[in-house]
């Protein structure tokens, strides 16, 4: 394999030369960059990217966390970011977290191993503390879908609670009274939040109804199918169903539909995030926008931003004190008044 001393014996230059080309210094001239770059291709000679860093100080490379990658949501904020590091000349490294703390410590080691600056984390399975130690060793970390008020300005998030409480509004404003929730399994905050929003738009409007309109399942069709089942076999009194997401809310209208239960005539529906899957479904489905997209750029822009203040950055598409994302309602044709 060719070795940089090999190169610059071929061009008849120094290594300290070759290395300024590759490094795309303004100081190499363009007879050395023609003499260098013919000889690296004739040798296959590809520079090392940890050697190259050492000398720039970067990989222009932005590391992202995601749960997992072939999520359509993940996959969505992964192209969000990949924009923004494309517009400033970057490239991104993904790792794949799963929501397990030991999966996300050994994926987020890599990425700083691999001398990432900037680093935008989604982590759901990692302690605030252990996340604070790593946002105080890398400047460039932000995490996005987590709020730690200790680093408050390196976190951007949505408000879940309210989100969940406008989708339960909605139905309660529509004369739904017996309301069930379809709920994530997942022992994560997200979960907590919006099962605690749907609670809470209960009681603000004087409702009062049993644990047992709460099921679970996982956060996809097959958990929305499951919590579905469930619940139609306990015959409460049911109108209207809040579910975590749009994919649990899918599953449960399948089952529905198996069941001779048409949606919205019989039984109102409502999901959470608007996925690309929330209006080809039939009815085109009533749901809460997660501006998954927006916060993405943002994250990527404010990491991009901590990692070198003095290097120039694309403008923010969103204000730069934005740190909360407020979720708002969708209107489509899954939710209908209450039959009397």
């Amino acid at each position: 394999m060719a070795t940089i001393k090999d190169v610059a014996k071929e061009a008849g230059v120094s290594v300290a030369t070759v290395s300024r080309v590759i490094n795309k210094s303004p100081k190499a001239s363009k007879s050395a960059i023609d003499a260098v770059s013919t000889a690296m291709r004739k040798l296959g000679y590809r520079p090392n990217a940890n050697a190259r860093a050492l000398v720039s100080r970067s990989t222009n490379t932005l590391g992202v966390l995601v749960g997992d990658v072939s999520d359509p949501f993940f996959g969505s904020m992964v192209k969000s970011i990949d924009g923004v590091a494309r517009n400033n000349g970057k490239h991104i490294l993904i790792g794949n977290g799963y929501h397990d703390a030991d999966t996300e410590r050994d994926a987020i080691e890599l990425l700083i191993n691999s001398r990432c600056e900037s680093l935008v984390i989604h982590s759901k399975g990692l302690s605030n503390e252990e996340l604070i130690a790593y946002a105080k060793e890398v400047p460039g970390l932000v995490l996005i879908n987590r709020y730690i008020p200790e680093i408050a300005e390196k976190c951007i998030a949505l408000d879940n609670h309210k989100g969940s409480y406008l989708a339960t509004e909605y139905l309660i404003r529509h004369g739904h009274q017996h309301i069930g929730y379809v709920c994530s399994n997942h022992q994560i905050e997200d979960a907590e939040q919006r099962k605690a929003g749907y609670q809470e738009a209960l009681k603000a409007h004087g409702l009062h109804q049993p644990e047992s309109y709460i099921e679970y399942g996982s956060p996809d069709e097959q958990g929305g199918e499951q919590a579905m089942t469930n619940l139609l076999a306990k015959n409460l009194p049911i109108t209207a169903i809040a579910a975590y997401n749009d994919y649990m809310a899918a599953g449960s209208l399948s089952i529905l539909e198996e069941n001779g239960i048409q949606a919205p005539e019989n039984m109102s529906l409502i999901g959470f995030d608007d996925g690309l899957i929330a209006k080809y479904l039939h009815p085109k489905l009533t749901t809460i926008r997660y501006p998954i997209q927006m916060m993405a750029e943002h994250a990527a822009q404010l990491s991009l931003k901590l990692a070198n203040k003095n290097q120039p950055i694309e403008p923010e598409k969103t204000d730069t004190d934005t740190h909360m994302f407020i979720p708002t309602l969708v209107r489509r044709l899954s939710v209908d008044k209450v039959k009397s």
